[in-house]
């Protein structure tokens, strides 16, 4: 019986598949990837928001600034730590805001997403580490989705391998490295972040549902957790990057990146977790910004109110806030004198 050959190795999808036609537009399949990744982290942000009881509204209202500030800062960081395609001797400018051809580095997305993401918290009277802790999860889910628009591009993967999932690259790519021969395979780095990620995500959310994570410690666990396989998935890749040198070990920008990153995750960790332990895990809303269901209600707090106003014959105020700035100061008397 014959059997039917097994593929050497993932096939990449050719490059009229990048990319089609839509009347007058191109739509280019690594911008759509984007986009199903973003459509995905909003929407498991949304249930982790919901979940919180809070106002599904505040994500979107909060997403509007944190993915331009994103996709901005994505770009700009790939364009630093990947300059010669674009400030090099046959480099060219135009191709800084063609996005669409790929290069978003994930730190200059976050980075300056948290930015946008800040000023959309501060409109919406909500902590930056409530939406952080909520988006965490969601953003690992967008960047496992995201990652599959370098598969569509033929790009970003890494050493030669003889492995049976070995990427196959297409020899008249301008990506295929001009020293391997035709029918290389290749590490394909795109799949192991995405399944990375996925990973990420399951765990993120165990850990959540287990210990209730708050204060911004869930964020850096993101953190710590992407950087470890960002790391040795780094270090497979072979495309162009800038090369630092330290501590007499030249590696790529992005593997120094990532070991930074780690250990600062680590110690932001350590660090929140005992401040919560010590304090509490406070409220999810900026000072002065809770809705009224957060304010005191407490059925011993309105008794105590109604019985100060029994014996000094004034009406029980509205406000029991005030009735707790009294209450922090037991040795002022009930006309604001000095201490008896």
């Amino acid at each position: 019986m014959n059997l039917m050959p097994v593929p050497a190795g993932i096939p990449s999808p050719s490059s009229d598949f990048s990319s089609f036609s839509l009347g007058p537009l191109t739509i280019h399949v690594y911008a759509l990837c984007i986009l199903a990744g973003i459509v995905a982290g909003l929407w498991l942000t949304s249930r982790r928001w919901k979940a919180r009881g809070l106002n599904t509204d505040d994500v979107w209202d909060i997403a509007i600034w944190a993915i331009p500030f994103g996709i901005i800062g994505g770009r700009l960081y790939h364009v630093i730590s990947s300059p010669d395609a674009y400030f090099g001797a046959d480099g060219d400018l135009a191709l800084i805001p063609q996005i669409w051809r790929g290069g978003l580095g994930i730190w200059g997305a976050v980075a300056l997403g948290a930015v946008g993401a800040w000023i959309g918290c501060r409109r919406a009277g909500i902590k930056l580490s409530t939406f952080a802790d909520a988006a965490a999860p969601g953003l690992l889910l967008a960047q496992a989705v995201g990652r599959w628009g370098n598969w569509f591009n033929q790009e970003l993967f890494g050493a030669e391998t003889d492995l049976p999932w070995g990427l196959e690259i297409d020899a008249d790519n301008p990506n295929f490295p001009a020293d391997a021969a035709p029918g290389t395979l290749f590490h394909p780095t795109f799949l192991y972040e995405s399944l990375w990620n996925l990973a990420g995500v399951a765990l993120l959310l165990l850990l959540d549902r287990r210990f209730r994570l708050r204060g911004g410690r869930l964020v850096w666990l993101y953190v710590a957790f992407y950087t470890l396989g960002r790391l040795w998935i780094e270090l497979l890749r072979i495309d162009d990057a800038e090369m630092i040198t330290l501590f007499g070990v030249t590696q790529r920008l992005n593997v120094w990146t990532s070991a930074a990153l780690l250990i600062a995750s680590l110690a932001m960790f350590v660090y929140l977790t005992i401040k919560a332990r010590k304090g509490g895990e406070g409220s999810l809303y900026l000072p002065g910004r809770e809705p009224a269901a957060e304010l005191p209600d407490n059925k011993n707090e309105t008794e105590a109110a109604k019985s100060e106003s029994a014996s000094s014959g004034r009406p029980v105020r509205a406000n029991l806030a005030e009735t707790k700035t009294e209450e922090s100061h037991p040795h002022r008397s009930k006309d604001n004198g000095p201490p008896a």
